[in-house]
């Protein structure tokens, strides 16, 4: 095949192409993930808090915190990254707190998403949005 101007832009706008992609099928990867830990059930919001920065200097450790008086698990989410899945927390009924604090990994400024799944069996939700000012995963 011969370098031509023709050949390069087609080139130029297939790589473009192929590189929104990942955007498009994390952001329907981590609703999976939601309909995956929930079973398909309504979430609304309750007894969840996520404590979140506004503004991380850097997306390789965002400080978290999430905590629930009655959550059995909670399942915190990236929305924005390849793989939406941060962290799973499971409480047993003789916990004496039901809070987990991590330091997690952002690929840029997304929203970071806190499930809990309570004692009745119902679920709520809380999310924080985090601006990344220098990227994590691989940015």
């Amino acid at each position: 095949m011969e370098l031509t101007r023709r050949n390069a832009i087609l080139m130029g706008a297939g790589a473009l192409l192929v590189a929104g992609l990942p955007i498009r099928v994390s952001a329907a990867a981590g609703d999976d993930a939601i309909a995956a830990f929930t079973g398909g059930a309504e979430v609304g919001t309750g007894d969840i808090k996520l404590t979140a920065p506004e503004i991380a200097e850097n997306g390789n450790t965002v400080p978290i915190e999430v905590s629930s008086d009655t959550a059995v698990e909670i399942l915190v989410l990236a929305m924005g990254n390849p793989t939406p899945g941060v962290a799973k927390f499971k409480f047993g009924k003789l916990a004496a707190s039901r809070a987990a604090s991590t330091r997690i990994r952002l690929a840029g400024t997304q929203d970071v998403v806190a499930i809990a799944k309570l004692e009745d069996g119902s679920f709520v939700k809380a999310s924080s949005a985090v601006k990344v000012t220098i990227g994590g995963c691989g940015g």
